[in-house]
């Protein structure tokens, strides 16, 4: 039986954290969802670094068993390197929390995505692999189903409401034109994985560390996986990444290695296990969140810098409460824009919160240690961000503090609607 000969409430494009978390929670409202993803899992994805705040959703979606059973390894903090090679204080989550949501995980993505997959379809969403949407389809304003190719041919499905959680691919936001980039944060990412590199003893093992370059023009990240694996990546702005030099990535990667003397000890004596790649690493949002019948999650919405791993935070938060707008429009019998995207507000409010602190760590001359030493109280608040807290906590004391020590150049709050980045 093919998809189009059964009926559906929710069809949901893409089965990344947003599409497998959002089509899993609006499957236990008692909806019938089809949740179609292009690939086959397991596949290769960066991200593999969680804030402790994405245990909230986890532990709603009822997979916080399955992550403690699996082998990936656990995360109790971030540290930072100055572009000197000096370490600041780490950053431990339980210090401001000491529920088990602060120890959270690194994982390898290609695992992770299709735990999580397998787990909306044991839910009861029905899942499609290895079909591609090729167009949303639309009655006059209205989203009412998708076109699609796979499992034997091309076909249409029909829903009153359709899910983009296409990623960064945003098959709604680019055929509506309604996604801007960030002018101030457009960098580029060059990555690979080692084998056998240094990895700090006890809670700090599993880490993650975001190491300055002695050029202070890019940062790495450090993140260990488990198999004694850790993944390596450098983060700068895509002129400088890339535009400035030869196109090889690995002699990119070796020459930004050679700026970084905190990072050279670890990687002494280890093995590079995978080729390099290069990704662009834009920030940006989509102008509406949702309109009549449809809406987006996760980075088919907006992607934000990568420099404090927010990405499956935002996924599976936005995931979440996208799945009680949809809940909210089928008791009303309403599938308005207006519906679908009562949770926008929210959702915003908290990427702006880590959107605010991303500015802040690319701020000439700002660093964590001279900030704190002069506002010690706003540690707590501080680590909550890092942790991803935004949801649960008010994080305006923090920047009221930071205002008075920091400009940030360009800077506009996040905002839906028309109005430039």
């Amino acid at each position: 039986m093919s998809p189009s000969d059964r009926s559906y409430d929710v069809i949901v494009v893409g089965g990344g954290p947003a599409g497998s978390s959002t089509a899993a929670l609006v499957t236990a409202q008692g909806r019938r969802v089809l949740l179609l993803e292009k690939e086959r899992f397991p596949r290769f994805r960066i991200g593999e670094s969680f804030m402790p705040a994405t245990w909230w959703v986890f532990d709603k979606l009822g997979v916080v068993d399955k992550l403690m059973a699996g082998r990936f390894t656990r995360k109790h903090s971030v540290q930072f390197y100055l572009k000197d090679g000096r370490p600041t204080r780490p950053f431990y989550f339980s210090d401001v929390d000491p529920h088990e949501s602060s120890v959270t995980w690194q994982v390898d993505r290609g695992e992770f995505d299709s735990l999580l997959l397998d787990h909306a379809k044991e839910r009861g969403v029905e899942v499609r692999q290895g079909v591609a949407v090729q167009q949303v389809l639309f009655e006059g304003a209205r989203a009412v189903g998708v076109r699609a190719e796979g499992g034997g041919g091309p076909f249409e499905v029909r829903a009153p409401v359709v899910v983009d959680a296409s990623g960064q691919a945003g098959l709604l936001s680019r055929a509506l034109g309604l996604r801007r980039i960030d002018p101030n944060l457009r960098n580029a990412a060059v990555f690979t994985r080692f084998e056998g590199a240094l990895r700090d003893p006890g809670i700090d093992a599993g880490a993650t560390l975001v190491i300055h370059t002695r050029n202070a023009a890019s940062w790495f990240w450090y993140i260990p996986l488990a198999g004694d694996v850790v993944s390596v990546g450098v983060v700068g702005p895509i002129e400088y990444i890339i535009g400035s030099r030869r196109a090889d990535p690995q002699a990119i990667l070796d020459e930004e290695i050679a700026l970084c003397p905190a990072l050279q000890p670890r990687l002494a004596g280890a093995r590079q296990v995978e080729w390099v790649r290069v990704l662009r690493d834009f920030t940006y949002i989509s102008r509406r969140v949702a309109g009549d019948g449809w809406l987006m999650v996760g980075d088919a919405f907006g992607f934000l810098d990568p420099i404090y791993s927010s990405g499956v935070l935002l996924a599976l938060h936005g995931g979440m409460l996208a799945s009680a707008s949809i809940d909210e429009a089928f008791r009303a019998g309403d599938f308005s824009g207006e519906r679908l995207g009562a949770h926008g507000p929210r959702f915003l409010e908290g990427m702006e919160a880590i959107r605010r602190l991303v500015y802040a760590f690319y701020a000439p001359d700002f660093h964590f240690k001279k900030f704190l030493d002069r506002f010690p109280e706003c540690r707590a608040p501080l680590t909550r961000v890092l942790m991803g807290d935004v949801y649960r906590f008010p994080v305006d004391g923090l920047y009221r503090s930071m205002d008075q020590v920091l400009e940030l150049p360009g800077y506009k709050p996040l905002k839906l609607g028309d109005e430039p980045l």
